[in-house]
Protein backbone atom coordinates (compact mmCIF):
# COMPACT_ATOMS: atom_id res chain seq x y z
CA UNK A 1 0.00 0.00 0.00
CA UNK A 2 1.01 3.44 -0.61
CA UNK A 3 2.38 5.70 1.72
CA UNK A 4 0.58 9.33 2.32
CA UNK A 5 1.27 12.26 4.13
CA UNK A 6 -2.24 12.77 5.43
CA UNK A 7 -5.27 11.20 5.50
CA UNK A 8 -6.61 13.67 2.83
CA UNK A 9 -4.26 12.22 0.11
CA UNK A 10 -5.10 8.99 0.57
CA UNK A 11 -8.82 9.70 0.58
CA UNK A 12 -8.29 11.53 -3.08
CA UNK A 13 -6.53 7.81 -4.15
CA UNK A 14 -10.26 6.92 -2.91
CA UNK A 15 -13.15 5.58 -5.10
CA UNK A 16 -16.18 8.12 -4.64
CA UNK A 17 -18.20 5.22 -2.96
CA UNK A 18 -15.34 4.29 -0.16
CA UNK A 19 -16.31 5.27 3.50
CA UNK A 20 -13.70 6.99 4.06
CA UNK A 21 -13.85 9.32 1.19
CA UNK A 22 -17.41 9.85 2.15
CA UNK A 23 -16.59 10.58 5.58
CA UNK A 24 -13.69 12.83 4.46
CA UNK A 25 -15.55 15.04 1.82
CA UNK A 26 -18.56 15.16 3.86
CA UNK A 27 -17.97 14.87 7.62
CA UNK A 28 -14.51 14.86 8.73
CA UNK A 29 -13.58 18.75 10.22
CA UNK A 30 -17.30 19.71 9.55
CA UNK A 31 -18.76 21.58 12.68
CA UNK A 32 -21.92 19.20 14.28
CA UNK A 33 -24.71 21.37 15.43
CA UNK A 34 -26.61 18.94 17.00
CA UNK A 35 -26.28 17.57 20.92
CA UNK A 36 -26.84 14.02 19.72
CA UNK A 37 -24.53 13.75 16.60
CA UNK A 38 -21.95 14.89 18.75
CA UNK A 39 -22.54 12.00 21.15
CA UNK A 40 -22.88 10.08 18.40
CA UNK A 41 -19.27 10.83 17.21
CA UNK A 42 -18.06 10.45 20.56
CA UNK A 43 -19.09 7.35 20.74
CA UNK A 44 -17.57 6.73 17.62
CA UNK A 45 -14.29 7.65 18.50
CA UNK A 46 -14.27 5.88 21.55
CA UNK A 47 -14.88 2.49 19.72
CA UNK A 48 -12.78 3.39 17.64
CA UNK A 49 -10.07 2.70 20.12
CA UNK A 50 -7.58 -0.24 19.07
CA UNK A 51 -9.44 -0.90 15.68
CA UNK A 52 -9.16 0.94 12.72
CA UNK A 53 -11.37 3.76 11.62
CA UNK A 54 -12.68 1.98 8.26
CA UNK A 55 -13.86 -0.59 10.77
CA UNK A 56 -15.95 2.11 12.73
CA UNK A 57 -16.88 3.32 9.55
CA UNK A 58 -18.50 0.30 8.32
CA UNK A 59 -20.19 -0.55 11.27
CA UNK A 60 -21.72 3.53 11.59
CA UNK A 61 -25.36 2.46 10.70
CA UNK A 62 -25.41 -0.49 13.07
CA UNK A 63 -24.21 2.35 16.17
CA UNK A 64 -27.00 4.44 15.04
CA UNK A 65 -29.54 1.97 15.35
CA UNK A 66 -28.06 0.00 18.15
CA UNK A 67 -27.99 3.39 20.22
CA UNK A 68 -31.37 4.79 19.51
CA UNK A 69 -30.33 7.06 17.12
CA UNK A 70 -27.14 8.49 19.47
CA UNK A 71 -30.30 10.11 21.79
CA UNK A 72 -28.80 10.96 24.55
CA UNK A 73 -31.05 10.73 27.48
CA UNK A 74 -32.10 7.81 26.31
CA UNK A 75 -28.71 5.77 26.60
CA UNK A 76 -28.58 7.83 30.08
CA UNK A 77 -31.53 5.64 30.78
CA UNK A 78 -30.04 2.19 29.51
CA UNK A 79 -30.10 -0.63 32.25
CA UNK A 80 -28.55 -4.11 32.32
CA UNK A 81 -31.05 -5.13 29.32
CA UNK A 82 -29.85 -2.97 27.39
CA UNK A 83 -26.34 -3.59 28.23
CA UNK A 84 -26.54 -7.63 27.45
CA UNK A 85 -28.40 -6.27 23.80
CA UNK A 86 -25.00 -4.01 23.01
CA UNK A 87 -23.00 -6.94 24.09
CA UNK A 88 -24.78 -9.48 21.71
CA UNK A 89 -24.60 -7.16 18.44
CA UNK A 90 -22.26 -8.50 16.50
CA UNK A 91 -22.79 -5.37 14.18
CA UNK A 92 -21.13 -3.04 16.49
CA UNK A 93 -17.63 -3.31 19.18
CA UNK A 94 -19.03 -5.55 21.57
CA UNK A 95 -16.58 -4.54 24.61
CA UNK A 96 -18.18 -3.93 27.87
CA UNK A 97 -15.83 -0.90 29.19
CA UNK A 98 -17.48 0.98 26.10
CA UNK A 99 -20.30 0.12 26.22
CA UNK A 100 -20.55 1.38 29.87
CA UNK A 101 -18.50 4.42 28.89
CA UNK A 102 -21.52 5.67 26.40
CA UNK A 103 -23.95 5.17 29.18
CA UNK A 104 -21.99 7.31 31.57
CA UNK A 105 -20.97 10.06 29.32
CA UNK A 106 -24.86 10.31 28.57
CA UNK A 107 -25.36 10.82 31.78
CA UNK A 108 -22.91 13.44 32.39
CA UNK A 109 -23.69 15.47 29.00
CA UNK A 110 -27.63 15.59 31.21
CA UNK A 111 -25.57 17.40 33.31
CA UNK A 112 -23.53 19.42 31.55
CA UNK A 113 -26.85 20.23 29.70
CA UNK A 114 -28.29 21.60 32.60
CA UNK A 115 -25.52 24.50 33.38
CA UNK A 116 -24.86 24.86 29.45
CA UNK A 117 -27.96 24.31 27.61
CA UNK A 118 -26.70 21.67 25.36
CA UNK A 119 -23.71 19.61 25.12
CA UNK A 120 -22.60 21.69 21.82
CA UNK A 121 -22.96 24.53 24.74
CA UNK A 122 -20.59 23.01 27.02
CA UNK A 123 -18.12 23.01 24.15
CA UNK A 124 -18.49 26.44 22.83
CA UNK A 125 -17.72 27.52 26.51
CA UNK A 126 -14.81 26.13 26.70
CA UNK A 127 -14.05 26.86 22.90
CA UNK A 128 -11.02 27.24 22.06
CA UNK A 129 -8.33 25.10 24.38
CA UNK A 130 -5.59 23.87 23.80
CA UNK A 131 -5.52 20.00 23.03
CA UNK A 132 -4.24 19.05 26.53
CA UNK A 133 -6.57 21.43 28.09
CA UNK A 134 -9.34 19.47 26.09
CA UNK A 135 -8.57 16.31 27.45
CA UNK A 136 -8.10 17.15 31.33
CA UNK A 137 -11.93 18.37 30.53
CA UNK A 138 -12.96 15.90 29.18
CA UNK A 139 -11.30 13.45 31.57
CA UNK A 140 -13.05 15.70 33.92
CA UNK A 141 -16.20 14.75 32.66
CA UNK A 142 -16.20 11.67 30.77
CA UNK A 143 -14.97 7.91 30.37
CA UNK A 144 -12.42 6.28 27.89
CA UNK A 145 -11.52 9.85 26.66
CA UNK A 146 -7.80 9.40 26.35
CA UNK A 147 -5.62 12.25 24.36
CA UNK A 148 -6.19 10.40 20.87
CA UNK A 149 -9.95 10.09 21.59
CA UNK A 150 -10.35 13.29 22.22
CA UNK A 151 -8.19 15.05 19.95
CA UNK A 152 -10.00 13.15 17.14
CA UNK A 153 -13.54 14.28 18.44
CA UNK A 154 -12.38 17.61 18.37
CA UNK A 155 -10.86 17.62 15.18
CA UNK A 156 -13.69 15.46 13.41
CA UNK A 157 -16.43 18.20 15.10
CA UNK A 158 -14.44 21.13 14.22
CA UNK A 159 -13.17 22.24 17.27
CA UNK A 160 -9.48 21.62 16.74
CA UNK A 161 -7.92 22.57 13.57
CA UNK A 162 -5.79 19.68 11.39
CA UNK A 163 -8.62 17.06 10.44
CA UNK A 164 -7.47 18.46 6.67
CA UNK A 165 -4.27 20.13 5.22
CA UNK A 166 -4.92 23.40 3.05
CA UNK A 167 -4.83 21.75 -0.43
CA UNK A 168 -7.50 19.88 0.13
CA UNK A 169 -10.53 20.81 -1.27
CA UNK A 170 -12.48 20.07 1.48
CA UNK A 171 -10.36 22.18 3.79
CA UNK A 172 -11.94 25.20 1.53
CA UNK A 173 -15.93 24.00 2.02
CA UNK A 174 -15.19 24.13 5.52
CA UNK A 175 -13.61 27.55 5.57
CA UNK A 176 -16.52 28.88 3.83
CA UNK A 177 -18.81 27.89 6.17
CA UNK A 178 -16.97 29.00 8.94
CA UNK A 179 -14.23 31.43 8.15
CA UNK A 180 -13.13 31.32 11.92
CA UNK A 181 -11.82 27.52 11.97
CA UNK A 182 -9.29 28.48 10.09
CA UNK A 183 -7.67 30.29 13.00
CA UNK A 184 -8.32 27.47 15.21
CA UNK A 185 -4.58 25.42 16.81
Amino acid sequence: MAKFNSYCEACWTFDKTDVDKIYHDTQYGFPIEDDNELFGRLILEINQAGLSWRTILNKQENFLKAYDQYDIETIANYEDEDRSRLLSDAGIIRNRLKIGAAIHNAKAILILKKEYGSFKGWLDTHHPLSKEEWVKLFKKHFKFVGGEIVNEFLMSSGYLHGAHIESCPTYQKILNKNPAWATIK
